[in-house]
């Protein structure tokens, strides 16, 4: 009898253990998705320097990469993780968790870290974003976003350009080239958030409602990620 009630009372703390994991999971995760509704917002503070109106009109999906503090990642090992939606016919989907990795790009020269955002600017973009992991530059085109209210319109980035890629670093807000860098599903933090039944492509085509912690980072996304009539 005492080994039985002995087994019941681990199982318990186990169970409990696992419970207090997924709230300090969803607690990060929490804190991930208001890092990065604030770097849109800083952003988008100064219009004439932050992403031209035509692109905010014309993306298909918004990945945003909050800075990490000086330590959190080596050159070459993963150094950044953040959240992604993408444009659907009811609005902009539930937010999804993704890693990105690759090449030494000196992003904490100093111990600055750097905050990055990268838009896919069609369906190309669209379906590499719905894959579970692609290399910018190799399997989808990217190319250093432009910045400011009159970006030109016949530019190579118009006509080619799967993804735009930004990076905002001691308060300066500029295109990056991230060719080489590779994008990937963060699996286990999206499964922390919707559970282990939801596909990533489900919550990024709209299927999955937008949990209301997540809810911020998406009206976030729909406040300047809109189509503008200007541009009609």
């Amino acid at each position: 009898m005492k080994k039985v009630t002995g087994f019941v009372c681990a199982m318990a703390m186990a169970a409990t253990s696992l419970t207090a994991l997924g709230e300090t999971d969803k607690a990060k995760l929490d804190e991930r998705l208001t890092a990065a509704s604030a770097v849109l917002n800083e952003v988008m503070a100064t219009p004439d320097k932050g992403i031209p109106q035509s692109i905010l009109a014309g993306a298909s999906c918004v990945v945003v990469i909050p800075g990490f503090k000086k330590g959190a990642f080596v050159v070459g090992a993963q150094y950044g993780q953040g959240a992604a939606t993408c444009r659907t016919p009811k609005g902009w989907s539930a937010p999804v968790f993704v890693q990105l990795a690759g090449g030494s790009f000196g992003f904490q020269i100093g111990g600055q870290s750097t905050d990055l955002v990268l838009v896919a600017m069609n369906q190309n973009g669209m379906e590499h974003m719905l894959h579970n992991k692609f290399k910018l530059g190799a399997d989808a085109a990217a190319s250093a976003g432009p910045v400011g209210r009159n970006a030109q319109a016949g530019t190579d980035w118009k006509l080619n350009a799967e993804f735009l890629t930004y990076s905002r670093s001691k308060g300066l807000f500029a295109g990056l080239d991230l060719d080489g860098t590779v994008l990937s599903q963060n699996e286990d933090d999206t499964r922390t958030m919707y559970g282990a039944n939801v596909p990533f492509t489900a919550v990024l085509h709209g299927e999955q409602p937008t949990p209301p912690d997540a809810r911020p980072f998406v009206r976030t996304v729909a406040k300047y990620f809109v189509i503008s009539r200007d541009n009609h």
